[in-house]
């Protein structure tokens, strides 16, 4: 048998003890996760300062390194995600819809674990714990595949985690981490379909493309986050300064920060000036159209390859729009479905602008930046999904299970009037 074959049974089997956990137990089992990574601290950082390294001899610069980086300030916030996930409502279990039939029986649908869910993950070595403790929360195992860039800032995780697993008597596959980041290694994980529920990619455009393009198993993901700021004639420009400023600034490597500003052009004349150059202050470089460079020389020219790009740098594209619906039209056309941001007065404006777009996280005068799991109350997620299943936007812990049918009867038959023995015919 192989080594991912292997690893993945005893995840599946590690499932089945999970799932059987009441639900105080198991936020007692995280609790015990956040305390291993707290007392582990030391080990963490130090694993991950060696990645760090590594990765920089390597060549590796920007949002890779960003998202590998670990600190004190990024272990408390592992820390904290863990017991916040512990203090979550328990899904599993959850009636959802319930009614009775009129021949008397209640019919239910209950919330079950998936499973056995495969996160595939490069440079975060915060998903290791995010992603355990959810699926855990959830009655699920997890199997985990890191990068090889954070493998032993994973490891070091892991072996805190593993550490809690034991306290509790359940075994350390629960949560199986893949140590052999070799890549056949994650062609054949995805070709699992007899144990894997569900693969979640996490990464770059091209590991996620990789993944959705080899996987035989189901795949929820999101490819890029493309994510556009529309400033209204009728916004408040002091607050669409702010949320341009913070959506491209705050953190630009992640991908709920903006790529895109639309201005209206009944308010650019007035506030795009001075917004463009506030974000230039702040280290954003500027590409505009025409029009915008026309009121802010020093932005370079935009091509149409610039309004499709996820830079996860500081690099913001700017288009002047004669209308609502022209900024509607370039969404359409653009986005990644992941995050659009209307910033406006106008409550018709705003009403419109929500009902015309389909992405996972639409926003009003609030920044692109609230579109992630800790902060929409979810404790931490495991992904944000584009993906038009049974999870749209970012998944926490109800995403990692499933609805089912209970029904519950007293002896209740479809066709009784099929269920009346026949008398034999007699003989003549």
């Amino acid at each position: 048998m192989s080594y991912i074959r292997s690893l993945a049974e005893r995840a599946r089997n590690a499932s089945h003890a999970i799932a059987a956990l009441e639900s105080e137990r198991r936020a007692a089992l995280l609790r015990a996760m956040a305390k291993a990574v707290d007392t582990g601290r030391a080990e963490i950082l130090a694993a991950n300062a060696g990645d760090m390294q590594r990765a920089k001899d390597a060549g590796t610069t920007g949002a890779m390194l960003d998202r590998l980086m670990l600190d004190d300030a990024r272990v408390d916030g592992i820390v904290q995600a863990i017991d916040e996930i512990a203090a979550l409502p328990d899904p599993v279990g959850q009636v959802t819809r319930s009614e009775t039939h009129a021949n008397g029986m209640t019919i239910e649908k209950v919330r079950i674990p998936l499973g056995l869910v495969a996160m595939i993950y490069e440079a975060r070595p915060n998903v290791t714990a995010d992603a355990a403790a959810l699926c855990l929360r959830a009655g699920n195992a997890v199997l985990l595949r890191g990068g090889s860039e954070a493998r032993e800032s994973n490891i070091a995780i892991a072996r805190c985690l593993h550490a809690a697993l034991a306290e509790f008597d359940l075994p350390a596959e629960a949560v199986a981490l893949v140590e052999d980041t070799a890549r056949e290694h994650v062609l054949e994980l995805l070709q699992l379909t007899d144990l894997v529920d569900l693969a979640i990619p996490r990464g770059g455009e091209r590991l996620i493309r990789f993944v959705a393009e080899n996987a035989r198993v189901p795949v929820i993901k999101h490819y890029k986050g493309v994510c556009h700021l529309y400033v209204d004639a009728a916004a408040d420009p002091a607050a669409a300064v702010r949320l341009a400023v913070d959506g491209k600034l705050s953190r630009p490597g992640v991908c709920n920060a903006l790529e895109t500003l639309l201005v209206h052009a009944g308010i650019a004349e007035a506030w795009l000036p001075d917004a463009l150059a506030t974000l230039a202050r702040g280290g954003a470089g500027i590409r505009g159209c025409e029009r915008t460079r026309a009121l802010f020389p020093d932005a370079k020219p935009a091509t149409e390859e610039d309004y499709d790009a996820e830079y996860l740098a500081p690099i913001l594209a700017v288009r002047v729009v004669d209308s609502i619906d022209d900024a509607i039209a370039h969404i359409q056309r653009h986005s990644s479905d992941h995050t659009e941001t209307i910033s406006t007065t106008d409550q018709a404006a705003a009403d419109r602008f929500v009902r015309a777009i389909r992405s996972s996280a639409v926003m009003v005068n609030a920044s692109s930046r609230f579109n992630d799991g800790g902060q929409l109350g979810l404790g931490a997620e495991i992904g944000i999904s584009t993906t038009r299943l049974h999870a749209y936007g970012p998944m926490g812990l109800e995403s990692l299970t499933i609805e089912r049918w209970v029904v519950r009867g007293d002896g209740q038959i479809r066709h009784p009037e099929a269920q009346q023995p026949q008398e034999p015919a007699q003989a003549a």
